[in-house]
Parts: C-alpha cells; structure tokens; sequence
C-alpha cells in the first residue's frame, strides 16, 4: 500500500495539520483580527450626548436655568440635579440595551471550520489568519480570501463583489499571495475564493490568503461603515408620534405661559408653568421603551436559544398561527443510527455496531458516497459502521470527483481510485433514484418498494445504496452508466423527547404545525404520528404537487399538515398557500435553497447548527439549538413581550393625562398651582424606571398561550389602549383635582398641594402596579423586585417632602392633617388601582360560575 492509498480516513486522515494553535496567536496578534470596518458600539460619551438632544431634556436644562436665573438657588439647583438624574436613568437603560445589542452580536458572528494541530476545529471568523487551512462547505458564506487547495470544482456566486449573478467555477490550484492580491475577483479560472462570496455547490479545503481590510471585500467595505442601521417600523411609528405629541406640547406650553401672564399679569411664573406643561405632556418614554424592549426582548429570547437577526420580527413572533418546520434536527433529534440493513430480501438488525459478512458490500458502498469529512449524520453513522468492518477498502484520502444531490437526481455519487489505481464509485441516495442509476427491471423495484414501504411505515429513514467497479474508465454523467444495486439501509432518528409537549402547547395556543421533509411518506406519517401532529389529511408529496392545477394545490396545502418528498423550491409555494389563507407564517429551513421561502415567510427560522450560511442570511431569526421546543418558546416569550410593551405605552400615557391636566386646569380654574416644575421632575424619575424596568421585567401571562394568536392587523397601540388609557388617566386626575379642591387650596395652598401630590404619587404607583401585573402572579413575585425598590425609594422621598421642613418649603407643600394624609393615600390607591380590582372581582365572579356551568 502506498502512502496516497491509505485507509479511508474517519477524520481527519490524509490532510495537512495546519497551523498550530501558539503560531495561529501569533499571526492574529502580528495581522490584526479578521473583520472589515464597522460602526463602534456607542459608548457613555456619544449615548449621553444624544440624550441631551433630546426635547425633554433640553426642557428640563433650560427650566433649570430659568430657576437658577431668577436667583431661587436651591429650586434651581434641584432641578439641575432631577434633570441629571433623569439623563443618567436613560443614559444606563440605553447602555443597558447596547450591552444586550453587544451579546447578540457576538452570538450572531460568523465562525469558520478550520484545521489546527491536526484537528478540526469551529472557530470565530474573526480569528481567521493567514495560512489557516479552512474546509469549504456548500451554503458557506466565505470568510477571508482563500485558495482551493484540495476537493472538488466549486461552484461560487461572486455577486456581492462583481455584480455578475451567474456562479463561476473554482477548482483547486496554488495561487501565491502576491498573484492572489493583484487579481480581481471573477473569471471561472483559478482556485481564488473571496470573503464575501457565497459556494453554491461543491466542498473543498482552502488556505487562507489575505484577512480582514486586505481582502476584496474589506478594500471596499470603508463604506459600509457610513450606513447607519434604520429604525424598525415600531420605532418610527413611536417617532412620529413623539413629534407630533411634541410639536402639540410645546405649542400648549406657549398657550399656557400666555393665559398665565395675561390673567396673572405674572409672565416669569407663566414660563415656568408652561415649561411644568411641556414637560408633563411630551412623552419622551415612548422611544426609549420600544429601544428597551427591542434589545433585552432579543436578548432574553437568545437565552432561550433563539437569536434575533431582524428586531422587528419581535412584533410577528407573538402573532405566529402557522409554524411550517422541518423534520430531520427539529422535530427528531438529528441523531442517526444505522438499525437494518437489507440484502437480497434478507434484513438484519444492526444492534451492536457488528456487520455480517454478506452486508460489507453495502455498507462499504454507501461509505464511497459519503464525505470524507463527514458532517451529516447518516454519513457519520455509515462511517462509523465502516470502521467497525474487518474488510474495509482501501482507497485515496479525497474522492477523485463527486456528484452532489440534485433535484433532478435524489442521490450523491463519488468516484475514488482505489489501491490498485482502479477507479470504483459508490452511490447513495432516495431508493427510487439508486434504483433508476442500478437500471432495475419493474419486479425488482415493485418487490423493493413494498420493503423501503415497510421499513418507512416503521418510523426509518430508508437510502439505498449501489456502487461500480468495471474496467472502462467512469463517464461523465453517472445516469450514463449502469450501477450494481448492493441494498436498503434503515437508519432511525429518534422524535425529540421535548417535542410532544412542544406541539400539544402551539395547539393550545391555536398555533398550527406543518412538518415538511424530504423523506418516504410512509416515513413523515409515522415520524408526524409519533410527535404527536395532525395526520387526519394525510400527506402530499412533492410530486404530487406538481400534477395538482393551482386552485386544487391551495386547497390541498390548507386540509395537510404533512409534507413529504418536498424540494425546497416547493417550500415557497407552501407559505405562499399559507400566507393567502391570512395565516402569520414562520418557515424554517437551513439550506441554500431554502432562502426564497425563508424570505417569503413572514417569520423566518433558520437552523443554527446544521443552517448554511445563506440561509442564516435570509432568516428573521437563527435557532441556536435547531429544537422545536425553542420556537414555541420564542412563540411564547414573543407574545409576552409584546404584552408587556403594549401595558407600558398604556402606562405612559395613562399616566401623562393627570400630570398635564393637574398642572393646567388649577390656572384655568383660577386656583393656585398645584404642580411646579420640580414636582413634574419628581413624577418623572418615577415613571421613567418604571415603564422601562418593571414592565420590561413583568412575567409572561401564565394564559399566554392558551388564546388564539393575535390578528396581524391588529395594531401595537391602537384605539382600543388609548381608551383604556384615557379612561385610567382621567379617573387619576378626577380624583386627585377632587382631593385637591376638598383641602381648599385657597385657605391651606401648601396643605392641599401636599395632600393631592401623596394621593398622584400612590396613584402612580397603584397604576404602575396594576398595569405591569400578570394574572396570577403574587404581588411579592421576585421578578417584581424593581418595582418595590422603586416604590420604596418614591415614598421615602415624599416622607422627607412632607417630614422635612426645609425639603417642604423646596417642594412648596406642608405635611396634611393625619386624617387627611389617610384619604389621600386610599384616594391614590382606589384611583390607580380600580382597573386591577375590577378584573380581579370579575375573574372570581367568572370562578365561581364555572362549577354551577359544568353542573
């Protein structure tokens, strides 16, 4: 045996060891780590400084320095501190949500398969050097200009550099660095691969030539660097919002300054009101909440393995009402085992990894046509059955050409040079297309179909294998040769033990599931059943699809929910179907060809372990566990941020129409002020951690998913939550203006104002409570920890208020009578609380009918 005839390798056998791990350290530390130019995270200087841009805060500074011009020295000096306060409150929520941006980042950053020491190796992308040997894969997102030095013609789409669609072809060759850097990309000659480009077809092994800002890409990417990541349609739905609210606040601030000045003939006072009215009225929350949310609603939903390509698909996830979802890896474990094998109508059970000696043709045949560096698993099953045999075959380290799985040809065939220097090829793939390359009379198929019908009705994946060894040379198309048929193999892929209950949840939720698949459909149905899915239509296979007329083909899609024998071309036409019936679709897929429906798909999955990087591309959102079970995870967190976020925009405006109405209607009335411009401060350091802490942390409702999905039409904050914040706001008002009136400011102004500013703090609290609170939840639930510390914090600063003298006269309140110091707290907490009773009683009245109904 030669040193090019070994064995064939399980692993790594054959290939040069690359760089070592100390000489790979120090090549990144010497180059610089492999990535283009990007925009830098926003640091404290640049967040603050966009802080101070805002009309809010630039309210609160000039109303700070109208306080300290007037020479009211501690009035102004507290406002000064309240507007540093409520700039440092959202300067650590934003740098909160950068940090949470950060972690996605690096969980979404590109990695590469390379070889160092000897060993296979999955690394980031951007500790790619120069001399790293990387394998190449069909679906890769190239990531540093590399030389093809080893496998096959790859095919390459080099669109992303030249503009030019069609792929071009790339075959192994040496290429030196200076040749590499002086050549452009494009042109089918050559082994050049460029960072950037996509492979289309094929596999091979490269060495890294150029990194980073050297490679085609980075010459070019100085310009990505300008584009500035967009808004997503919440955020510029709550920016136009912001501005028109603003543009009205401001104008309202002039109208109050003036009907102040020419009723009180006092126009310093009515600046300083009308700043009080500006501020109460602008709802600065809104932005920094949907910011909030966005990023730790990713982030949280990345611990629950679902990365977040695309924030915006936060608002669909919760909506989703069908899931179209792939078999192999999701619903089962992707875990194969070789369990029967089949040989001239004899079938053995495969229990101890032992192989009888009339089955090594078999098994041998179907090692030929597996890869080398093998990643799927049947090809690692196969391969571990090889090595398991006495009589392996000896051949070359890489196959001497491949032919991939085609569409048109449901089967891999790979042509070796054995020993001896004789070729011999093997073939493995659908039965029905081994049996077509074998050339089997129709008795021959008719018999093997019924055993591929039995072991498929059985729950195995069932591939036939065949192989070739004649003493013409190989023709260039394996269809023009006639195979030897060798026999079936029966590999079992057990259903995940969480994917049960994972489907008996989405059912719960009126989530539909389609299981789509390109095995046997004797197969899906079995593997459906198991999982627990609904078979009562049956299965459609992908050639059925293709006889089917349009009109029958919809209604067909509609009455199935498993798919087999599916090319992922047809995919698209699955959520195209779905998507006209007015469901909210969610596809996953993890192929290159899976992108269009990917796309198509109002919620994109892609598979994070076994996705090509194309797919990735295409996705919405990236499984970091390919697992069922995450997705309606996702579905699940999905609507609880969603929820959330709709109770914090109704909390924020419901808690803005007493702040601006308390501080215009006493002047209107002709009464004294009753909210200064410090005490609208004071409110806003409440709200502000309030609706971005508590309600970002408040629990999913437990009966989140037990209600049918939410319409796609329906929108975030409509009118509906407008009226409901309305009717919470102006209850609060009514009643703290009623308090406020009953204390008789004209006779006790600093007693009344006190009491009627405890009973709109308690108000706000109660609100928030009520708001925030999901059903049955207890009220001392650990995940409610931000808002007892900052009620705790709210009423120890209104105990100094109204304890304190100096502080009282600061605030221009008094301590109220205890009595009255009573009522207003139970005045703030019946009025920001009556909401939060009345669903509670209604809940125990509807308990409480529920036995006398099911008697």
């Amino acid at each position: 045996m030669t040193d090019t005839a070994t064995a064939r390798p399980t692993a790594l056998g054959g290939l040069a060891p690359g760089l070592t791990q100390n000489e790979a350290e120090r090549r990144l530390a010497r180059v610089g780590p492999n990535e283009l130019p990007h925009q830098p995270s926003r640091g404290v200087v640049v967040i603050v400084r966009d802080t101070l841009r805002e009309p809010m805060f630039l309210l609160l500074l000039g109303a700070s320095g109208l306080y300290l011009s007037l020479g009211d020295l501690a009035e102004g000096l507290f406002m000064t501190a309240g507007a540093a306060a409520s700039i440092g409150l959202v300067v650590f929520q934003e740098f909160r949500s950068e940090r949470a941006l950060q972690a996605l980042r690096s969980l979404a950053e590109p990695h590469a398969h390379v070889i160092r020491g000897g060993l296979a190796a999955l690394i980031p992308a951007r500790e790619l050097v120069p001399g790293d040997l990387m394998l190449v894969v069909e679906g890769a997102r190239l990531p540093a200009d590399a030389v093809l030095i080893a496998g096959d013609v790859l095919s390459v789409d080099e669109s992303t550099l030249t503009g030019e669609s069609a792929a071009v072809m790339k075959q192994p060759s040496p290429v030196d660095a200076a040749t590499f850097e002086s050549d452009a990309p494009g042109g089918d000659s050559g082994g050049r691969l460029f960072a950037g480009t996509l492979v289309v077809r094929g596999q091979g092994q490269a060495e890294v030539i150029l990194t980073g800002a050297r490679t085609a890409l980075g010459k070019v990417g100085a310009s990505l660097v300008k584009i500035e990541q967009e808004p997503t349609p919440l955020q510029r739905t709550a920016g136009r919002v912001v501005t028109v609210l603003g543009a009205f606040a401001l104008a309202f601030c002039a109208l109050v300054a003036i009907a102040y000045g020419l009723l009180r003939g006092d126009w310093i006072k009515g600046a300083l009101s009308g700043v009080t009215v500006a501020i109460g009225l602008i709802p600065e929350e809104y932005p920094m909440v949907l910011a909030v949310f966005l990023a730790i609603g990713a982030w949280r939903l990345a611990k629950h393995k679902v990365l977040v390509r695309r924030p915006a698909v936060i608002e669909a996830l919760g909506a989703a009402s069908m899931l179209c979802v792939d078999k192999t890896g999701t619903l089962t474990e992707n875990r194969m085992r070789v369990v029967r094998l089949v040989v001239d109508g004899r079938a053995v059970a495969v229990d101890d990894g032992a192989v009888p000696s009339e089955m090594a043709a078999l098994v041998r045949a179907a090692n030929l046509a597996s890869a080398a560096r093998a990643v799927d698993p049947m090809d690692r099953a196969i391969q571990a059955l090889e090595a398991a045999a006495t009589d392996s075959e000896a051949v070359a380290a890489e196959p001497h050409q491949t032919w991939p799985l085609r569409p048109e040809r449901l089967a891999v065939v790979q042509l070796w040079r054995n020993a001896d220097g004789a070729e011999v090829a093997g073939a493995k793939g659908a039965p029905e297309a081994i049996f077509r390359l074998c050339r089997l009379d129709p008795a021959q198929v008719a018999e093997l179909q019924r055993t591929v019908g039995v072991m498929a009705a059985e729950g195995l994946r069932v591939l036939a294998a065949a192989s070739w060894r004649q003493a013409t040379s190989f023709p260039g198309d394996p269809a023009d040769t006639r195979f030897d048929f060798e026999g079936l193999i029966g590999f079992l892929d057990p259903v995940r033990p969480d994917v049960p209950a994972a489907l008996e949840e989405a059912r719960r939720a009126g989530v539909e599931v389609a299981m789509i698949t390109g095995d046997h459909p004797a197969t899906a149905l079995e593997i459906a059943g198991r999982a627990g899915l609904d078979i009562a239509g049956g299965v459609l296979t992908g050639p059925e699809m293709t006889r089917l007329d349009p009109a029958a083909l919809q209604a067909r899609i509609l009455a199935t929910r498993v798919f087999a024998r599916i090319q992922p071309e047809q995919k698209l036409l699955i959520v195209e179907a779905f998507k006209a019936a007015g469901r909210v679709v969610a596809m996953t897929g993890d192929g290159v060809n899976d992108a269009p429906a990917l796309e198509a798909a109002h919620i994109g999955i892609a598979m994070g372990l076994r996705g090509a990087d194309v797919a990735r591309e295409a996705a919405d959102l990236v499984l970091l566990d390919d697992s069922f079970a995450s997705i309606i995870g996702g579905v699940r967190l999905g609507r609880g941020i969603f929820a959330n976020l709709r109770k914090a925009l109704t909390y924020i405006t419901a808690i803005h129409v007493p702040i601006a109405g308390l501080a215009l209607l006493p002047i209107i009335m002709g009464l004294p002020a009753l909210l200064m411009p410090m005490h609208v401060v004071l409110l806003e350091l409440v709200i502000d951690p309030v609706c971005s802490l508590v309600f970002e942390a408040a629990p999913t409702e437990p009966n989140a998913m037990r209600r049918p999905p939410r319409s796609p039409k329906e929108p975030l904050f409509g009118a509906a939550q407008i009226w409901l914040a309305l009717a919470q706001g102006g209850v609060l008002l009514a009643a703290v203006l009623g308090l406020y009136l009953w204390a008789d400011p004209r006779g006790a102004e600093t007693a009344a104002r006190g009491t009627a500013f405890v009973a709109l703090v308690v108000g706000n609290l109660s609100l928030a409570m009520t708001d925030s609170a999901a059903s049955g939840a207890r009220l001392f639930d650990r995940r409610r920890a931000a808002y007892w510390v900052i009620t705790a914090a709210a009423l120890a600063v209104l105990a100094a208020m109204l304890l304190i003298p100096d502080v009282s006269r600061l605030f221009q309140v008094s301590r109220p009578a205890p009595e009255l110091a009573v009522v207003s707290v139970g005045v703030g907490i019946a009025a920001g609380a009556w909401l939060g009773v009345a669903r509670g009683l209604i809940g125990a009245a509807a308990l409480l009918r529920r036995p006398t109904a099911a008697g």
